[in-house]
């Protein structure tokens, strides 16, 4: 019989019933915003009871209310016209198999989680000598013998698929085991980790283990289970010392290359030393006999000619350096680029970006930061070096939750080796980087910071003792009226935090949408010519950021090199001032230009070399004030031998006034401060000083800048600080309705049919649904997993034929041998809400939980979904952007957020066919949920 439509007299509706397939006739789109008081029917009421009339050969236009369950005539949703609909048929996904590489096939021996009885004292001492306990162990009964253990979870990833099971009555006593989370396979790229899975898989692992392991050979494994956290954390502090230190050797070199170069001569010099170790030994340059300026080199003596060949050089080894890193970048690792703490933040925050932190990625950002950087750029290498040790222990590579644990100690010990600050960066990753952070990742992560730290102190590159160049110690104190120009540098860190923020995004907004800008290796170039014009008539400037940072934190009594003459004998003049500012100055309009560019650079020394110019400038003014008016009252405290004024604490209380304005850190600056000096005395203004700079950065806007990029890059992060708003409306206003919704119903399915859904619709999941007319959730199936299975029995062992019966309910009759189910696949417990409940409820399970979805339903009947990048697009402010690209073509289908593959393509790294540096993305990485 041909199709017919349903025609409800009493209300107007007309459906449509193709064969398996019920489609809601009526307008192509739903508005995101429909009230409550308009909703949609309820599913179970899509085909009504009353009396209805059928017609041959509907004509009208199909909604969007989907529901696949057969192989027999399909027709797709007409909003789905533009989406693609040509996908090939699925292949399998064993790229970092979460499932430990189980086949699903395999039916294995079946654990039992039962708590076993208490051993008679008699055999504890024998069963001591045993390797697994097995001849004292309480046999307890398989799930297949019909006794449901119900104290027990199941084992995630266990080989049962439920084709097996004989009870004839629906759900019944011996369909238990399947019920749960499911198995998974690997996560695809650019799709978010379910963290409570994940967390449950770690569980029953650690039940298995210690259920099954007894006698000196079992505590033995126990033992080499708990130790693997430990001894990875450890290679990864050395691995972070190691980097460090190689890192600082070798920028030094290539930095002092920019204005000559050591020479084999009488002192023993050699042309791979660095200026310091050059002159190793000299109080002063001028007395360092094998360093020969690029003018000595050349022979030039006059004075215009020194100052243009100096110059020259200087421009064309900054030219050269950052095109190389440009180039290294832009063949080998395009995710070397910028900082990487937004990404960083983001994979911490359950998100999952491959080759992100992969063997390229460390060697390139490497190489790249040795010429482009110094140091404090290191954080974003240690997840990429801990992530190369992760194959050696199974424990934490098949779990991305582990993983994420790891990577939060990783960027602890980048921040210890940067700042010389293990408490710091122990700090810095539970304030700025860390998404989940409880006490024992605090203490993992306190351990791979020391680790670092005291590898990079065994190697001292400075040949001082410092862990880094800047750290200085003061011998005097402050004083009350100093309290003043302390709060003021506050307040100018938090304005530079806040016009930087907003002038960068401006122009990464402006490269994104002028077309007609080159490439971006010819911008890096064109950045980094203009820079070097600029830098090198600036004497404050010409240096390395490390190099200036340490003059201007430096106390002059201790000072035996003055480089840039600021502790010299009337060095306290307006000039000097004049030049500090006009550096800050410079310094904050080329950082705001330079970060964001391919090559491998961050934004921590910049800031704090413009806070430390500027520092120093108002603790020259204070010294110039204090000299001149030694008498004047507020100055009644100075000692009379002793400089009332340290310009230098101005310098580094500068320096943590502006990265507390660009980064709003608060804790974790004032630690890493403190580390840095030694001065316990320092930690007031300090704290005063990032608490005005964090105020008057709020008021700017409340993001940093990592947040910012992270925004603008469109990464699904949700913050779960208590600072984001959250509108105050139901969740219904903004969810997936039902009638937008892809789903599957129980039976009624085969492979080919299932296959074909999955080439049509690019969706990452499906809700799957006892009946068109009731609509009663049973669960959920992600694409990965699905495609998975439907390829994998079409090939051996079992080679079933397309035409092949599959289900996701119980059926008692279908032979296991040529049926395909579908359950333990199935997440069959999915987190459920009430559509009635209100957005920031919803939120909050998200932020919290770190979820991947949630369905809702109203007393068991589907009712709708919003998925993890839903909650970002409305808690982000992201629904203009989106509404613009759907005016310039792009698929935005339907609901308020319901993604398809185009659709996040376009705003997960810039992933629209040419991303913001030009560099193409594998197509096939579509994102999910």
């Amino acid at each position: 019989m041909g199709d017919f439509v349903a025609d409800d007299r009493t209300n107007g509706q007309k459906y449509s019933k193709v064969p398996n397939y019920w489609t809601d006739l009526g307008s192509s789109e739903v508005s995101p915003h429909t009230s409550p008081t308009t909703a949609q029917p309820r599913a179970r009421d899509v085909v009504p009871r009353r009396q209805i009339h059928l017609y041959e050969n509907a004509k009208k236009p199909t909604k969007t209310l989907v529901m696949a369950s057969s192989s027999a005539g399909y027709f797709p949703p007409v909003s789905q016209g533009s989406s693609s609909s040509s996908q090939s048929p699925p292949t399998a996904q064993i790229v970092d198999d979460d499932s430990e590489n189980d086949d699903p096939l395999d039916s294995g021996e079946t654990v039992s989680f039962k708590r076993k009885q208490k051993q008679p004292s008699g055999l504890r001492f024998l069963s001591a000598f045993t390797s697994n306990g097995t001849a004292s162990r309480q046999t307890t009964p398989s799930p297949r013998s019909g006794t449901p253990n119900t104290t027990g979870l199941n084992i995630i990833g266990a080989g049962i698929d439920g084709s097996h099971n004989t009870n004839a009555k629906d759900g019944g006593p011996l369909d238990w085991y399947v019920e749960g989370p499911g198995r998974r396979v690997g996560y695809e790229d650019l799709t978010a980790i379910d963290w409570i899975f994940e967390y449950t898989k770690e569980r029953q692992r650690l039940r298995v283990l210690y259920s099954s392991a007894t006698g000196l050979l079992g505590y033995a494994r126990q033992l080499l289970d708990a130790s693997q956290i430990w001894i990875v954390l450890i290679l990864t502090g050395l691995a972070a010392g190691v980097f460090a230190a190689a890192i600082d050797v070798a920028s030094d070199w290539l930095g002092d290359l920019k204005t000559g170069y050591c020479s084999a001569g009488e002192d023993g010099g050699r042309f791979y030393l660095n200026k310091f170790f050059c002159c190793y030994g000299y109080d002063g340059i001028s007395q360092c006999r094998d360093w020969r300026p690029w003018s000595l080199a050349l022979h030039i003596t006059s004075s215009g000619g020194i100052w243009f060949i100096e110059y020259f050089f200087f421009i064309s080894f900054s030219v050269l350096f950052a095109l190389s890193a440009s180039v290294l970048v832009k063949e080998y690792a395009l995710y070397a680029k910028h900082s990487g703490i937004p990404e960083i933040k983001t994979v911490l925050g359950g998100f999952v970006i491959r080759r992100f932190m992969g063997t390229w990625t460390l060697v390139i950002k490497s190489l790249g930061l040795v010429g482009v950087v110094a140091k404090p750029h290191t954080i974003s290498l240690m997840p990429s070096s801990v992530l190369q040790l992760r194959p050696l222990f199974g424990n934490i590579n098949g779990n991305e939750a582990r993983k994420r644990e790891v990577l939060s100690a990783a960027a602890a010990a980048g921040i210890s080796v940067a700042f010389g600050s293990p408490i710091g960066g122990v700090l810095f990753s539970l304030e700025q980087l860390s998404y989940y952070f409880p006490d024992k990742t605090m203490w993992q992560s306190f351990v791979c910071a020391m680790t670092a730290a005291v590898t990079l102190q065994a190697f001292d590159p400075f040949r001082s003792g410092k862990l880094v160049l800047y750290q200085v110690t003061y011998s005097t104190g402050w004083h009350g009226f100093e309290m003043v120009p302390f709060a003021m540098l506050g307040i100018f860190g938090g304005i530079y935090g806040g016009l930087f923020i907003k002038m960068n995004m401006r122009v990464a907004q402006w490269k994104k949408a002028a077309t007609w800008l080159p490439g971006p290796i010819t911008q890096v170039a064109i950045v980094a010519l203009l820079t070097a014009l600029i830098n090198y008539p600036n004497f404050y400037m010409r240096a390395q950021s490390s190099e200036l940072v340490y003059s201007l934190f430096a106390e002059c009594s201790k000072v035996l090199d003055d480089q840039f003459g600021l502790c010299k004998t009337g060095a306290a003049t307006a000039g000097t001032i004049f030049l500090l500012v006009f550096a800050a100055i410079l310094g904050f309009f080329l950082a705001s230009i330079t970060f964001g560019l391919q090559i491998p650079a961050g934004i921590i020394l910049p800031s704090m070399a413009v806070g430390a110019l500027f520092g120093r400038a108002v603790g020259i003014i204070m010294e110039i004030w204090v000299h001149n008016h030694p008498t004047f009252f507020l100055f009644a405290s100075c000692e009379p031998d002793v400089p009332c004024v340290t310009p230098g604490t101005y310098a580094i209380i500068g320096a943590a006034a502006a990265l507390g304005g660009v980064t709003r850190m608060t804790v974790s600056i004032v630690v890493i401060m403190f580390e840095l000096t030694g001065a316990l005395t320092y930690v007031l203004p300090i704290m005063i000083a990032v608490m005005f700079s964090k105020w008057v950065g709020d008021a700017f806007g409340k993001r940093g800048i990592y947040e910012s990029w992270i925004h603008f890059n469109e990464y699904p992060f949700l913050d779960n600080s208590e600072e984001t708003l959250i509108p105050d409306i139901p969740v219904s206003q903004i969810m997936t309705r039902i009638e937008d919704l892809v789903v599957l119903t129980a039976t009624g399915h085969t492979i080919q049919s299932l296959t074909s859904v999955l080439a049509t619709h690019p969706y990452r999941g499906f809700p799957v649904i006892s009946d068109p007319r009731e609509a009663i959730l049973l669960g959920y199936i992600s694409r990965a997993e699905l495609e998975y299975n439907l390829n994998t029995s079409k090939h051996p062992p079992r080679s079933l034929p397309p035409e092949t019966e599959t289900f996701f309910s119980h059926q008692p009759l279908a032979d296991p041998r040529t049926t395909l189910d579908l359950r333990p696949w199935m997440d069959q417990t999915p987190l459920t809400l009430p559509s009635r409940s209100n957005l920031l409820l919803t939120a909050n399970y998200f932020q919290k939980l770190g979820l991947r979805y949630v369905l809702f339903s109203d007393r068991g009947v589907l009712q709708g979904l919003l998925t993890k990048k839903d909650v970002w697009y409305v808690l982000n402010g992201a629904e203009e952007t989106r509404k613009t690209a759907g005016a310039n073509g792009l698929s935005v289908n339907t609901g308020l957020t319901r993604e398809d593959g185009q659709g996040e393509e376009r705003g997960l790294l810039n992933r629209n066919g040419d991303s913001e540096d030009g560099a193409s993305i594998d197509p096939g990485d579509t994102p999910i949920l």
